[in-house]
């Protein structure tokens, strides 16, 4: 994956997706004494920085995989762009979904005209019945971080933050699969002027920050966190260029979560949903070291079940 692979891909996906904004606050500037700016993927079609790898990979399938359809298995955001992206380009989508994802994602997928096949929320349960239904359709899989079209489309985010802002000092995103960390390295690796990439995710789904500091890919000793798209594992094709390019990861708290989800809400008054909330959490919780620089941060996606928001009256992690 290359330079050129990064200009085709957003040259690719273009007409069928959002360039998002780049939004600023004074008041978390002043919080994070950093100059901030957020990539916001909230705003993106279906909500979500994944419709970008989504598109991409089906741009490149044949014509004949084309009418075989697609399937994946995802908690959430992939479903959705996976299935707006086969419906805008006339594919039938098949996903897998785990019975614990949250329904307002699966109503989104239900809305885009995909068909879900509902499982038990575990990795292997996710990837038997996305294997049962590739050989039963037809349909060609496609992973929703560990696929290097994926990947490459999903550095289109950070490419576009580069463009916009090509002197940042670092850039922070939330890790579950490795997908946008890893396309958001290879876009800094390329675009950026020495801009550093940080992870950020948290301690009860930690797998990214001991793959790191082991050698290899670990899985998640607990899944219980309020960051429902970062319950996922690395893959062998994102985690090496997580190896070469991301300089380190950051876990933080459910609390710190939370408070810098609200802190968003807040101050900026959009609507990001926990997983996104994530990167910033990282950057406050190791500010000092950040302290002065122009920083980017990827808002993830903005998917969030308002029938289960977790502020509570009082509450807030940062002055």
């Amino acid at each position: 994956m290359n330079k050129k692979e990064l200009l085709d891909c957003q040259k690719r996906i273009a007409p069928y997706i959002h360039k998002t904004p780049v939004l600023s606050s004074r008041s978390i500037n002043k919080i994070a004494g950093a100059m901030l700016f957020f990539k916001c993927e909230n705003f993106q079609r279906m909500g979500a920085y994944k419709m970008r790898g989504a598109t991409n990979a089906i741009l490149q399938l044949t014509d004949v995989q084309r009418q075989g359809g697609v399937v994946t298995h995802s908690s959430g955001n992939f479903a959705q762009a996976l299935a707006l992206a086969a419906k805008s380009l006339g594919v039938n989508a098949h996903i897998v979904m785990p019975t614990s994802a949250p329904m307002v994602k699966k109503i989104g997928v239900m809305e885009y005209g995909a068909r879900i096949y509902e499982c038990e929320p575990t990795l292997k349960a996710r990837n038997a019945m996305a294997d049962s239904i590739a050989k039963e359709t037809g349909a060609t899989f496609i992973h929703p971080s560990n696929d290097e079209k994926v990947i490459v489309g999903q550095g289109t985010a950070a490419l576009e933050l580069l463009m916009d802002h090509d002197d940042l000092e670092a850039i922070f995103c939330p890790v579950g699969g490795g997908g946008l960390i890893a396309g958001s390295a290879l876009a800094a690796n390329y675009f950026g002027k020495n801009c550093k990439v940080y992870g950020a995710e948290p301690f009860e789904a930690d797998d990214a920050y001991r793959s790191l500091k082991s050698g290899k890919i670990e899985d998640n000793i607990t899944v219980n966190t309020i960051a429902d798209g970062l319950r996922t594992t690395l893959g062998d094709k994102n985690f090496p260029i997580i190896q070469k390019h991301v300089v380190g990861i950051i876990r933080v708290t459910e609390e710190e979560i939370i408070g810098a989800m609200r802190l968003i809400w807040e101050r900026m008054k959009i609507i990001v949903e926990p997983s996104s909330a994530v990167a910033l959490a990282g950057l406050l919780r190791e500010k000092e070291k950040f302290k002065g620089q122009k920083i980017g941060i990827i808002i993830s996606g903005g998917n969030v079940d308002l029938g289960k928001l977790p502020f509570k009256e009082n509450f807030n992690s940062y002055p």
